[in-house]
């Protein structure tokens, strides 16, 4: 029979005990088959590990092996054995490790610690029971860092897909979400839903609409409107893609970046005003996508102007000092509209800017050359400012989607002397400066300057095929 002696070695202290050959001892050995393991139940006085089971593997007989326990007590079991095994006896370890509760690892002997005292230096094995060495730490440590980055991330990709999910299905998207179908039959039964369903990723596209323009019309509110609509997607902010030639050279995937992330099925719009009287703009949106809609939201071109005018007015006297400098008595800023939009021999300064933007037939007539008519929708924003709604059903069946947008949606606000906005999230407003007064025009100004426009606007309404029915006088 071959026997096992063990040192065990408790606490911080390092109080040694030899087990001797007992009774007990040699019921555990013919158990476990003395050939292969030996077992030793030690009782360490002043010790939480007293009574534990001590497994340990041997290869030769009358091996040693030597047992830490912390003075906390066993929390994990690893098995240091040296000097390296050959390739048998480790398989022989592995086989014998398999019953028992112990990680094995080989390490040379000088990467050991000393244990104990001097003569249990000569032991063949070092059974450690909850201490592990730093590098073994570390790696734990970072497969535990790993786990927790790689859970966090599935956990924030569910979160964003249910978040984006319960929000359609709250506005009633699941139409989108599967096969739209128009006119759906009347479901009297209640709909039961599968165990598990699959909603689409959502990518940024390109937008399949734009606002164009006019400047000092509507775009914005007009955009803010149509984001009501569980369909449509919005570009934050004025991109200037199309008009600008540092962006437009960064390219369509630069572009594509800039917009939101959509569903498949929903609209993306994007709008700057500026796109409507840049001449180079219509060739290079019909280069990206031919068959685009475009929305062009139009008001009275007197009232545009002087809005147009108001406008330049409060950013330069918001602007920085050298700016501020440009309000001098020689600048344009600071006159009067009546001295801007009227030369000194009382004919119309049709090259004043603001008056320029007001010639629509002018800008429109380089979008028509280049898109059908069919292509291109022209919102009244004079109308859309008494009754959105109206003008908003036009633009859902222009751009082909079921109207959703409808009076519950807006509320008139008396302070600003507009609507405002209304969901199943809250109000809003638009921005401080939307709804800036504007100066007092003298009538007579007004009058000449709507005279003027009209051979203008007639260019217009004949180019659109409708007439706006602006004032003459």
């Amino acid at each position: 029979m071959y026997m096992c002696e063990c040192e065990l070695e408790v606490g911080s202290g390092f109080a040694v005990k030899k087990t001797e050959e007992s009774e007990e001892v040699k019921k555990s050995i013919v158990k476990l088959h003395p050939a292969t393991c030996c077992s030793t139940f030690a009782n360490a006085p002043g010790s939480s590990a007293a009574g534990a089971a001590v497994q340990c593997c041997h290869l030769q007989p009358n091996a040693r092996c030597s047992l830490v326990v912390p003075a906390d007590g066993p929390r994990r079991s690893f098995l240091l054995l040296t000097p390296m095994p050959t390739k048998r006896r480790g398989d022989q370890l592995r086989d014998c490790s398999v019953s028992l509760p112990l990680d094995i690892l080989w390490l040379p002997k000088a990467a050991m610690r000393p244990i104990g005292p001097p003569e249990s230096s000569h032991s063949e094995c070092v059974l450690v029971v909850g201490v592990s060495r730093p590098k073994l730490a570390a790696l734990f440590l970072s497969v535990m860092l790993l786990s927790l980055f790689l859970t966090f991330h599935i956990l924030y990709d569910s979160a964003v897909y249910s978040i984006q999910a319960a929000t359609a299905i709250s506005e009633n998207k699941i139409a989108i979400l599967t096969n739209h179908i128009p006119n759906p039959p009347v479901i009297n039964h209640p709909v039961v839903f599968p165990n598990r369903i699959h909603f689409p990723k959502t990518s940024r596209r390109l937008p399949q609409c734009l606002i164009i323009g006019v400047r000092k019309c509507g775009t914005r509110a007009l955009l803010e409107m149509l984001y009501l609509h569980p369909r449509i997607q919005k570009a934050a902010g004025e991109i200037h893609f199309f008009d600008r030639d540092e962006n437009y050279l960064k390219g369509l995937e630069w572009y594509r970046k800039k917009m939101p992330h959509s569903f498949r099925g929903q609209i993306t719009i994007e709008k700057s005003p500026s796109y409507f009287v840049t001449p180079e703009v219509p060739e290079r949106v019909r280069a990206m996508n031919a068959t685009i809609k475009l929305l062009l939201i139009v008001r009275e071109p007197v009232t545009r102007a002087i809005s147009d005018y108001t406008q330049l007015r409060s950013h330069a006297a918001t602007a920085t000092l050298p700016q501020q400098q440009s309000l001098s008595s020689t600048s344009p800023l600071s006159r009067s509209f009546e001295d801007l939009a009227i030369l000194p021999n009382g004919t119309v300064n049709e090259a004043y800017r603001p008056l320029a933007i007001s010639q629509y037939h002018v800008h429109v007539h380089r979008w028509l050359e280049v898109f059908s008519r069919e292509q291109l929708l022209v919102v009244n924003g004079d109308q859309l400012i008494e009754d959105p709604v109206s003008q908003l059903r036009r633009i859902e069946d222009f751009l082909g989607i079921e109207p959703r947008i409808g009076s519950n949606n807006f509320y008139f606000n008396e302070t600003k002397g507009f609507y405002c906005l209304r969901n199943e999230t809250g109000d809003k407003c638009l921005r401080e400066t939307k709804g800036r007064k504007h100066p007092r025009v003298d009538p007579v100004v007004v009058s000449k300057l709507r005279k003027f426009f009209v051979e203008h606007n007639q260019k217009f309404y004949e180019l659109v095929g409708e007439d706006l029915g602006w004032p003459e006088e």
